[in-house]
């Protein structure tokens, strides 16, 4: 019941994701961080098997530095987005990886950027995102509430917003959701929607 999402706003892109470890009707944690920072302005959420989608973030991730290390200069969003979508494309022929995976960036001449990638390589730039079962309900919210040129506060608020409706309407619901954001400051942690802390009448 994986659920990740995300969007982009005035001079960001923030990315949600649960944070549940689930294997067929065992959830083994429910703090497993499935946003990497890929480098300083770039966040990778993935989504799909855990094998795979953490082999195949941390290959990207070391990938990236690697391209930093010999040339000097970070990948742009888009190359790092055309970089993944190849490797899918040549693994989708050999060793198929199951990863979807939403790629937020902030480069300095184009600002904040979302790519959508799945797992048989296709590759789109989109202002809002989804993957998993939480996508039936985070996508309809976000066609109705979302416009671009979102204040950060505006965007944080549309997340809980997803994120509330897919614990009241999903039938095995994750708990606890991890927040990232991007923009010219740079890639970082914004906050956890942890269940039990921000339910109505817990205590702080």
């Amino acid at each position: 019941m994986e659920c990740v999402f995300g969007l982009v706003g005035d001079g960001f892109a923030v990315l949600a994701a649960d944070t549940s470890a689930v294997n067929s009707i065992l959830v083994h944690k429910s703090n497993e961080d499935k946003i990497m920072v890929l480098d300083s302005h770039k966040l990778v959420a993935a989504s799909g098997e855990p094998g795979d989608r953490v082999q195949f973030t941390e290959y990207v991730q070391k990938n990236v530095a690697l391209y930093q290390f010999r040339n000097g200069i970070p990948l742009t969003t888009p190359a790092a987005a055309n970089f993944m979508r190849g490797e899918l494309a040549t693994a989708l022929r050999k060793n198929p990886y199951s990863v979807n995976i939403l790629l937020a960036g902030y480069d300095k001449e184009t600002g904040p950027l979302l790519y959508f990638i799945d797992y048989i390589a296709t590759l789109h730039k989109v202002d809002k995102g989804a993957f998993g079962y939480g996508s039936y309900f985070s996508l309809s919210i976000m066609d109705r509430l979302y416009r671009s040129g979102m204040s950060l506060e505006e965007a944080i608020d549309l997340v809980d917003k997803c994120i509330m409706e897919i614990r009241s309407r999903l039938v095995v619901a994750p708990p606890n959701f991890v927040i990232k954001i991007v923009d010219k400051d740079g890639a970082r942690e914004y906050a956890w929607r942890e269940s039990l802390k921000d339910a109505p009448g817990a205590s702080a």
